[in-house]
């Protein structure tokens, strides 16, 4: 039975409508113009849009992109499947919340209930991915569509989905080891833990996985989901972090007595390295953990992964895939690890900004750098824009006085054609926002992939513009 105690829900979960903007604002005019372009919507709408023709919803889901710009998909019980519809409700609660910000007014768009139609559409079949028990990765299979599906229409199903992820997530929770298992099993060229009764395996990642648990164990009064997630984020703070700030990415621990047994990375440069997307993941994962407990050892520790993060950027603050990995003009960047780190950026300018207003503002300021470095070098072209086609409307009625044309259909046009004349659903552009990812390049995986476009990347992309509106810091669109 769920404890009469219930945990504290984090000042965002609250928000009931829209702030207004205020004197606060410091995203300016043109990243302001390009975080919510016009380009950021028919990107993804060219990738929804293929599935509104199939006889059933979608079941593969896009993870990266190949040679040409467009998406390599996997199968629906793969981690990264949360992702894709994530995006869309992103830009459902921006049309809703925002809607000054979706697109501007007065120019053809994607009207508010396909975008719905399209968020259920791309979603309804990863409902079953809740009972999962062989992954940790249901906060990202599940919560990122499915808080927002309940929050901005109280849709009951995913409601239901959530409770049952959080609580098939606590069941790989292990009190000996005081954290929650990621993986069964897992195989290099270099090592393999094929044994689940020996090893318990640990990843950095983890860590995003907790937010599920603290909003399930908020809204149904369970505080026994808020203890497991607070254990886990003790245990990984104290085992996933050097002396030095910088995150170990694996470690594994002895099933029988919960001590570590080793530490290594999975998809960094070595053992010893600091993989950037791991860091990135330790900075927002420890930050929203503060936001549930307001517990300030979560705080600091975020704080230790952000300045180390931040003092091994490069100039134009995109990180490369590895913080120790030889730079030289073939290094990767991971322009994923730049986005989850800026979120977690602004996080940490949420909860110093009434108490330390300069290291706050300090935080928010890089992760501007971040952002902007990522746009200027990693943003991908945008030839398409939306257009009407208006052939083929007109229609017989009576009386004869009426109107003789229906609305016209929302297509895909090249930005130099002009409104109102046959646009095409052919119109050939890079499918994800950004590019410049970095899935794995560990030397001893068994696939190497960089440079390309992750889906993960774009949801972080957009998250961060709907961060920076709830906290009213992006400038007015007049």
């Amino acid at each position: 039975m769920a404890n009469s105690h219930s945990p504290s829900a984090p000042a965002h979960s609250q928000t009931k409508r829209a702030k207004t903007i205020t004197q606060e604002a410091v995203v300016a005019q043109p990243l302001r113009d390009t975080l919510y372009s016009e380009s950021v919507v028919v990107k993804l709408w060219n990738v929804a849009r293929k599935a509104l023709g199939s006889a059933e919803p979608p079941v593969l889901y896009p993870e990266y992109t190949g040679n040409d710009g467009g998406y390599v998909y996997r199968h629906l019980d793969f981690w990264t499947s949360g992702f894709f519809p994530g995006s869309l409700y992103l830009l459902l609660e921006r049309q809703v919340r925002y809607p000054r910000y979706y697109i501007p007014q007065n120019k053809p768009a994607l009207h508010g209930l396909q975008l719905q139609h399209l968020c259920q559409w791309w979603s309804t079949n990863l409902h079953p991915n809740a009972a999962k028990k062989n992954t940790h990765d249901l906060g990202f299979m599940i919560a990122p569509w499915a808080i927002k599906a309940w929050t901005l229409h109280r849709d009951p199903q995913a409601y239901s989905s959530l409770v049952l992820a959080a609580h098939s997530l606590a069941g790989r929770y292990d009190a000996r080891v005081q954290s929650i298992r990621s993986w069964d099993v897992c195989q290099t060229k270099r090592y393999s833990f094929a044994d689940p009764s020996k090893d318990f395996l640990v990843i950095i990642d983890n860590m995003l996985n907790l937010d599920l648990l603290f909003w399930v164990a908020c809204e149904t009064r369970d505080h026994s989901l808020h203890d497991i997630a607070v254990a886990h984020a003790r245990t990984t703070k104290k085992h996933h972090i050097r002396s030095d700030n910088s995150t170990v990415h694996v470690v594994n621990y002895d099933a029988e007595t919960g001590h570590p047994r080793s530490k290594f990375t999975h998809q960094g440069y070595s053992d010893n390295s600091c993989w950037s997307r791991g860091q990135a993941w330790g900075i927002l994962g420890f930050m929203q953990t503060y936001e549930w407990t307001r517990d300030s050892e979560f705080l600091d520790t975020a704080k230790g992964l952000a300045d180390y993060f931040l003092s091994c950027l490069p100039e134009d603050g995109v990180p490369y895939w590895d913080f120790d990995a030889p730079v030289n003009t073939g290094c990767p960047r991971d322009t994923s690890a730049g986005m989850v780190a800026c979120c977690g950026l602004v996080l940490l300018y949420k909860a110093l900004k009434d108490t330390d207003f300069t290291a706050a503002r300090s935080y928010l300021d890089s992760a501007l750098t971040i952002l902007e470095g990522t746009v200027s070098g990693f943003m991908t072209p945008s030839p398409a824009r939306f257009d009407v086609d208006t052939t083929g409307i007109d229609h017989p009625t009576f009386p004869e006085n009426e109107p003789q044309k229906q609305p016209g259909t929302l297509v895909v046009s090249l930005k130099e054609t002009t409104g109102g004349v046959r646009g095409s659903y052919t119109v050939k552009c890079p499918e994800t926002i950004l590019d410049g990812a970095t899935v794995c390049n560990y030397e001893f995986a068994s696939r190497r992939w960089a440079d390309h476009g992750l889906v993960y990347a774009d949801y972080y992309f957009l998250l961060l513009g709907n961060m920076l509106l709830e906290m009213g810091l992006v400038s007015e669109i007049c």
